[in-house]
């Protein structure tokens, strides 16, 4: 049993009459995947014509076995008495496959028909996460102070898009999804497809995450191209090849970071702001270092113009100015007890030091090293017992009149 083409224009002429039946399948829109066509009687007569129309494949079968099968659109005579012809189109191997091998249950006895498969590419199909999904985003790279390198930032998104597929094996698709039905539909097994693309497609994300690729997170959508490519290289859709489906093609249309991971690229720029901001003020700061060290009027107003750096840069560099500020402030009250100018208290009132009464010079010995009068021994006040100037008439701090 097979089949030949049949001419044109002997199909449209009065020798029309001659032909049994015509089987064919019209209304195979973008939602049916197949249809099931046969006869009033359930057979298939002699010089009964199977019409193919273009974007489909006609698989005949009788008893769940393959008598012939066609994908190249046209008229076709049925004849009993013929050996399987197979215009196979681009299906010579799985049409071969078919004939030698393929069988599938619940076939009713010596009964015929012919399954129209749709092989344009079924168009508007929708995907997306119902929940966030991990992701590696290397556009906002992690110092590591462990290993000095750094690690991708830990996001979750979402994202929402559109796939296309065609069936590309009829015969695996009518063993396992379709059957003995009468009509399958892309509604049946619509939510099952979208499942498994998603579970694809998270296999995908995980590859784009890694080291070797570093996609932006935000660049998810452009990357149409790579996404198929490494689906076929990776056969992440191989549950859905071996229904004999075929994605053509995967579009990603949107990407959206949950709120958690919004707030962590937030603190991501902000931490990377302040760093940057930090490395410049320590630049700038060890420049000033050492144009204090070099100033010629000394290195404490070097030190004044570094401290108010230091308070615009919101105290970044405080604890290094606060070392250098210590440092300059003991060095310059070392001076200052040199030269008897900004003296503290305790040195004022040192016991190696006294005033001349003369001459106001601050001394040191027994000698004034200005005018070189004697040094007077102090006087105690009765009342209180501070020490008092001998020249002084009153007690300085109880005011009692001294002798």
């Amino acid at each position: 049993m097979g089949l030949f083409k049949a001419a044109k224009e002997a199909i449209g002429t009065t020798m029309h009459d001659q032909w049994k039946d015509i089987i064919s399948c019209e209304n195979m829109t973008n939602d049916v995947l197949m249809m099931r066509k046969t006869t009033d009687t359930g057979e298939i007569t002699k010089k009964s014509i199977i019409r193919v129309l273009p974007g489909q494949c006609a698989v005949i079968i009788q008893n769940g076995k393959v008598l012939d099968a066609t994908a190249e659109e046209g008229d076709y005579l049925f004849d009993e008495s013929l050996t399987p012809s197979f215009f196979a189109g681009n299906f010579g191997a799985v049409f071969k496959d078919m004939w030698q091998r393929f069988t599938f249950g619940g076939g009713t006895p010596n009964k015929q028909a012919v399954y129209f498969f749709n092989l344009k590419e079924i168009m508007d199909n929708k995907f997306g996460t119902a929940t966030p999904i991990p992701y590696q985003d290397w556009s906002h790279p992690i110092p590591n102070q462990m290993t000095g390198g750094v690690s991708p930032l830990a996001v979750k998104v979402k994202c929402y898009g559109k796939y296309t597929f065609k069936i590309t094996d009829p015969a695996l698709f009518l063993r396992e999804i379709a059957g003995t039905a009468e009509k399958y539909t892309k509604e049946e097994i619509e939510d099952q497809m979208r499942s498994e693309v998603i579970a694809v497609f998270q296999n995908v994300l995980n590859e784009l995450g890694t080291e070797e690729h570093k996609i932006p997170v935000l660049e998810l959508p452009s990357q149409t191209d790579e996404i198929k490519e490494m689906m076929d290289q990776k056969v992440f859709d191989e549950p859905i090849r071996k229904r004999g489906i075929s994605i053509l093609v995967f579009a990603v249309e949107s990407v959206t970071l949950d709120e958690e991971s919004e707030k962590y690229i937030q603190d991501y720029l902000f931490s990377s702001n302040a760093n940057l901001q930090q490395g410049r003020l320590t630049d700038a700061y060890a420049e000033a270092v050492k144009a204090a060290a070099a100033n010629k009027a000394g290195s404490i107003n070097g030190f004044m113009g570094i401290g108010m750096m230091n308070m615009a840069g919101n105290g970044f560099l405080g604890n290094m100015n606060q070392n250098i500020a210590n440092n300059s402030n003991n060095g310059q009250n070392q001076v200052n007890a040199a030269v008897g100018v900004g003296a503290t208290a305790t040195q004022k009132t040192s016991e190696d030091t006294w005033k001349c009464s003369k001459c106001g010079t601050v001394n040191t010995g027994k000698f004034c090293q200005e005018c070189g009068a004697k040094k007077e021994e102090g006087k105690v006040c009765p009342k209180c017992g501070s020490k008092v100037e001998s020249n002084q008439k009153f007690c300085p701090e109880c005011g009692e009149k001294l002798q």
